[in-house]
């Protein structure tokens, strides 16, 4: 297994901790601002001897807030992204957390393998992290002129292989599916005439492909690429299959009692964890005519926030890329019934 065998951990003792997130080094300290820091602590209600998961580690931000509170208790930080790994090691040290690199559809795999019970909260923060973003090399920005690469992890496909060998259709699809593209299909028929003569290798060509294949009024909403890279990050990723595994993994991680947030930063992973979360609120699912229930299903869990939480003001002026980032919360109750869920992905 990815994130256990080849796994790279940092465990450390409490001591030395300070309030805040930035006293650690300044390179973790940059590498990731922290969406909706309060409310995610205060969904979460961190308790000093309880038992956490920060399924998605990034830089160590809301990991880093997480360990501060624990006196007595344990912080498991998983990421697929091996520079992650190394920043949130390092932001993590003197705090009772391991580190380990692994995805987090692994978490279960991972607590057992690191002699961890069931979780007291689990955190997921979706998404391409500031650090990736901002690390041309990667390839997730149109912003910069890099390599078309999109990988989280650095192993597999690249985003490049895609824009490479897929058909019109195809692509057209993906960029309609996962980017809700309303040009996909001229973007797609411009990308396949170009690669005709020369690979499509840089995030660069590939923007300059999208801008000229769609209209300069769409070119005025704001910049063109941004649905596209969006759809070839999740294609590459397998992000939302992966959402979709590890929402349910999360929650059999969790001990009755214990809390699931989730951070997301677009309309198909919020739909889907609205979605999961209100079939795992609903209790009786027998036709309203019935006079009883005789389905005897009961809601494995309970919402936390009625609405998801969204970033202030203040942390929008501070944090730009918090605009879009929604926050969703539930408490659960008992081990769901995996028939009573299965509409929610």
């Amino acid at each position: 297994m990815a994130g256990t065998g080849q796994a790279a951990r940092q465990e450390r003792a409490v001591g030395g901790v300070t309030d805040g997130i930035n006293q650690n080094d300044g390179q973790a300290g940059a590498y990731h601002i922290p969406v909706l820091l309060e409310e995610t602590l205060c969904a979460l209600a961190v308790r000093p001897d309880g038992l956490y998961v920060d399924g998605t580690a990034g830089g160590g931000g809301h990991s880093f807030a997480i360990a501060s509170r624990l006196r007595g208790g344990r912080l498991l930080a998983l990421d697929r992204d091996p520079d992650a790994v190394e920043a949130a090691g390092r932001r993590l040290a003197g705090l009772p957390a391991v580190v380990v690199q692994a995805n987090f559809t692994e978490m279960e795999q991972v607590l057992a393998a690191e002699g961890l019970g069931p979780a007291d909260g689990i955190l997921l923060d979706i998404g391409v992290s500031s650090h990736q973003l901002d690390t041309a090399e990667r390839g997730f920005s149109y912003h910069m002129d890099a390599p078309l690469d999109m990988r989280m992890s650095q192993s597999g496909r690249t985003a490049a292989d895609l824009v490479n060998t897929l058909d019109e259709r195809e692509l057209a699809s993906i960029f309609f599916r996962f980017g809700e593209e309303k040009y996909a299909r001229p973007i797609a028929r411009a990308i396949v005439r170009e690669r005709a003569g020369q690979p499509v290798e840089t995030t660069g060509r590939l923007a300059d492909i999208i801008r000229q294949a769609v209209p300069a009024s769409y070119r005025r909403e704001g910049h063109p690429a941004r649905r596209v890279f969006q759809a070839l990050r999740i294609a590459v990723n397998g992000e939302l299959d992966c959402l979709s595994e590890a929402l349910d993994t999360a929650f059999r991680c969790l001990k009755p009692g214990g809390r699931l947030a989730v951070i997301t930063f677009h309309s198909l992973e919020d739909r889907m964890v609205k979605q999961r979360f209100a079939a795992l609120c609903k209790g009786c699912t027998c036709p309203p005519d019935f006079p009883v229930c005789v389905c005897g299903r009961t809601p494995a869990a309970r919402l936390i926030l009625r609405k998801p939480a969204e970033a202030s003001a203040q942390e929008l002026a501070d944090n730009p890329r918090a605009r879009s980032a929604k926050l969703r919360c539930i408490e659960k109750i008992h081990e769901a019934d995996v028939s009573a869920v299965q509409g929610g992905g």
